[in-house]
């Protein structure tokens, strides 16, 4: 079954941006676009038939602005539309499960909102199953939107960050795009040293080399996957997120990861991945892994 991207849409010039971004993602990938208007019934001073059909009808106005907008520009890209009578967390999260990615509307250096007022941005990326794409309301007559390279930060070891190369790789072979992949580190403290660390690190010529071919070796298997993607590799000395935001300066989508954490109190962001829907200029994307 093919995944669609899937956009959440209130009518907000952050998520009418987000589905321009979305549609165009689709139609690099080849891929069908599903949006989607969360709602739920407030209760008012008017009559219960009268207020449901109130609400409706402006659930429907918000999808048929959306639609308009998307088909006028990538006519070609199958498009579907759906109004889900509940509240935006539960409601994104369902729907993200079953999509390809879920892509949200944010504005400017902030929290996210629209649809999304208070926490909702936070609880839904915290929460999600699948990758979540955050995208910055911009000039619709912007010449080249979210042109430049895919910069994606690569933590841990090969296989812990295999979800999210694999989601940047994807990305810049569909959009044509070169990748930047960046890896930060620093000197762990005394204490944290591990014998056979150190001597690892030691033969390759300290700790510098030691990072860079964790990244290299990271990278091996999605170089030969998608060899069409000129890849940069950069290892940088610093915080994960201070790197990551320098290096996303110029970049058209910025890649991060998220890791799952089962916890009775929900899920959390990490910090790298708030720094970089807070600081980063260009869209960016949080990927789920282990």
């Amino acid at each position: 079954m093919t995944r669609a991207i899937t956009v959440g849409v209130d009518g907000s010039p952050e998520s009418l941006a987000a589905a321009d971004w979305a549609a165009r993602e689709a139609a690099r990938r080849e891929l069908p676009l599903h949006l989607v208007h969360a709602w739920r019934r407030q209760p008012v001073d008017t009559p219960l038939e009268q207020d449901s059909q109130a609400q409706v009808r402006a659930a429907e106005a918000v999808l048929r602005e959306a639609e308009l907008r998307v088909a006028e520009q990538y006519e070609r890209v199958p498009l579907s539309a759906e109004a889900v009578p509940d509240t935006p967390v539960p409601a994104l999260l369902a729907v993200a499960a079953r999509a390809e990615m879920l892509v949200l509307g944010s504005r400017g250096h902030g929290a996210l909102v629209g649809f999304l007022l208070g926490s909702y941005g936070r609880q839904v990326i915290a929460a999600a199953t699948r990758p979540v794409v955050s995208v910055r309301a911009r000039p619709r007559d912007d010449p080249d939107p979210d042109q430049g390279p895919v910069v994606v930060g690569q933590q841990g070891s090969a296989e812990e960050s295999d979800a999210v190369l694999r989601f940047a790789f994807a990305a810049a072979a569909a959009g044509g795009e070169d990748l930047l992949a960046v890896r930060a580190w620093s000197p762990p403290p005394v204490f944290a040293y591990e014998p056979g660390t150190m001597h690892l690190a030691d033969e390759l010529g300290g700790l510098e080399p030691f990072e860079r071919r964790a990244l290299e070796q990271a990278l091996e298997p999605w170089r030969e996957r998608f060899p069409q993607v000129r890849v940069t590799a950069r290892v940088e000395l610093g915080s994960a997120g201070q790197v990551l935001l320098s290096a996303s300066a110029v970049a058209g989508l910025l890649v991060v990861g998220r890791r799952v954490r089962r916890s009775p109190i929900g899920g959390r962001i990490g910090s790298v991945a708030h720094a970089a829907l807070h600081h980063a200029s260009c869209p960016v994307a949080v990927v789920p892994h282990d």
